[in-house]
């Protein structure tokens, strides 16, 4: 039984969705098996806050009595059903607590689900729990988290990358086949990058934002996590699609993601360098295994070409403006009377202002506080224009940008992030240096545009994964599905296998779960 489970929890998700269809396995043996796993190795990674066993173990049950019981029922199951999935903590849930990683939040639960969890419930996938993230998504490490820090499966002295360390980790760690995390700089793409995982970012608006706690609105986006490129198209197409009770939600239908991550075909297409987002600055190991990638497409038959994009040199600022003034007017919510945590002044009258001080004070980090500050000040009277207007402006001109970029590419190309994964605590007292961390992945939520990360090796100089990502034109995710696909499978002939399946085995442990909400 332990080798059963041990081999179950290394499928991808569209193997077991094979083997759940042709029943050769049971969904409560594929959700045990996770569990099972998460019981034996998050005391190490601490990837989630909550598990959410029985629940889960319920829908897999539901699951195989469907299948069971054959005819219109078991033709009613979607493709995915019973195949468990985690859900990072800034994404609200029935029944289970949501806590977007904040003391402010702590044992809150939500009355309503948001759009994409209602999807996975009516697809029938076991939802294992919910992930750890820095709190609000705000940094880049999952170090910022009020329930502590997510390690990297990798090297458990490093970080996971933030601020969706914890669904990352959760996949990277066999804990998860499938997760959901929100990106609004890079959130799924850079945990994506330093933990060997696949992590997407579709078009602003393909996917619902309905229920994930916002933090730069204009900003934010929910999607995949995965081990394969097909697993991140499957549960993109499950997450997917219209929404109105989000007014950003887009109306027309994408192409067919799966068909596209199925074409194994590049011959003809063109690839872009992005001058901007390479070179000077990048580990060496990171800019090596990037060069490798831009051959391996050459050889399966892809123009390679170079685009310059100019205005990215002002991404960072630009973004650093944009999403604290966001963040100021989205966490004035959070003010002790409404619902989360409620902290009153020792002394003094009893005003809302005071009482709103004491449990901000006492239920934001140190990161939320710094955003909050930097924004409501780029929003004050006579700097609005100066700092939001123009951060603003420098937008339209990185948009402008990609669109020349995409006159003459089908698909931009850079690494996902500058460096492999540095040690917890190495950038906790340099804020800015954190931030350069999002360099490359902060323009594609500036446009709107979707990302995609996929592992493109390992580093020389220390042995850990690096992610090269992959930018289309809005509206156009299949074409990150049919470049990343193709890429992938020559990767892994070129490194004798998926990423993962080099990665250090992570000792049982006899502690339970990291989470105790």
């Amino acid at each position: 039984m332990t080798e059963l489970k041990n081999e179950l929890i290394r499928h991808s998700a569209a193997d077991l969705a094979a083997k759940l269809a042709a029943r050769e396995v049971t969904a409560v043996e594929v959700t045990q098996a996770h569990l099972d796993r998460i019981a034996d190795v998050d005391g190490q990674v601490n990837a989630f806050l909550h598990v959410n066993s029985e629940e889960a173990l319920a829908v897999a049950a539901e699951v195989d009595a469907a299948r069971a019981a054959g005819g219109a029922a078991a033709e009613e199951l979607h493709a995915l059903a019973g195949v468990p999935i985690a859900v990072k903590d800034l994404i609200v849930t029935i029944g289970q607590p949501t806590t977007a990683g904040s003391k402010i939040l702590e044992g809150w639960h939500s009355p309503y689900d948001a759009t994409v969890v209602k999807k996975l419930r009516a697809a029938k996938m076991p939802i294992l729990g919910k992930t750890n993230l820095d709190e609000f998504a705000m940094g880049s490490s999952t170090e910022h988290s009020a329930y502590g820090p997510t390690r990297n499966p990798w090297d458990l002295d490093r970080i996971p990358g933030g601020s969706g360390g914890g669904s990352a980790a959760a996949v990277a760690a066999f804990e998860a086949p499938l997760a959901l995390g929100t990106d609004t700089g890079g959130s799924i793409r850079q945990p994506g990058a330093v933990t060997g995982t696949v992590g997407v970012k579709p078009t602003y608006g393909a996917v619902s934002r309905y229920g994930a706690i916002a933090m730069a609105s204009s900003l934010d986006q929910i999607g995949p996590v995965s081990r394969t490129v097909l697993d991140s198209a499957l549960l993109q197409e499950v997450i997917g699609g219209h929404d109105p009770f989000d007014s950003t939600s887009l109306t027309d239908p994408f192409n067919d993601l799966v068909a596209a991550a199925r074409v194994g075909n590049v011959a003809g297409m063109k690839i872009g360098i992005v001058k901007e987002l390479h070179g000077e600055g990048y580990q060496a190991g990171v800019e090596n295994r990037f060069n490798e990638s831009l051959q391996l497409l050459k050889d399966a038959g892809a123009e390679i070409v170079e685009v310059s994009c100019p205005n990215l040199k002002y991404a960072l600022g630009a973004y650093y403006l944009i999403m604290p003034s966001e963040v100021s007017s989205n966490l004035a919510k959070f003010d002790g009377v409404r619902f989360g945590m409620r902290v009153l002044p020792k002394d003094g009258p009893m005003t809302i202002e005071r009482v709103m001080g004491a449990t901000r004070a006492a239920g934001f980090g140190d990161e939320v506080k710094r955003r909050i500050i930097l924004g409501t000040y780029a929003l004050s009277a006579g700097y609005y224009d100066a700092y939001y207007g123009s951060a603003q402006k420098v937008r339209t001109l990185i948009q402008r940008d990609f669109d020349a970029a995409f006159a003459k590419a089908d698909v931009l190309i850079s690494p996902t992030a500058p460096t492999t994964a540095f040690k917890l605590g190495e950038k906790l007292d340099d804020p800015l240096a954190m931030y350069l961390n999002d360099v490359a992945t902060i323009p594609a939520n500036l446009a709107g545009i979707p990302g995609l990360s996929l592992p493109g090796g390992l580093a020389d100089e220390d042995g850990l994964p690096v992610g090269i990502q992959l930018l289309a034109p809005a509206r156009q995710d299949a074409r990150l599905y049919r470049v990343g696909a193709v890429l992938e499978t020559m990767l892994e002939e070129k490194w004798g296998g998926p990423m993962l399946a080099q990665a250090p085995e992570l000792s049982s442990a006899s502690t339970t779960a990291g989470g105790s909400n």
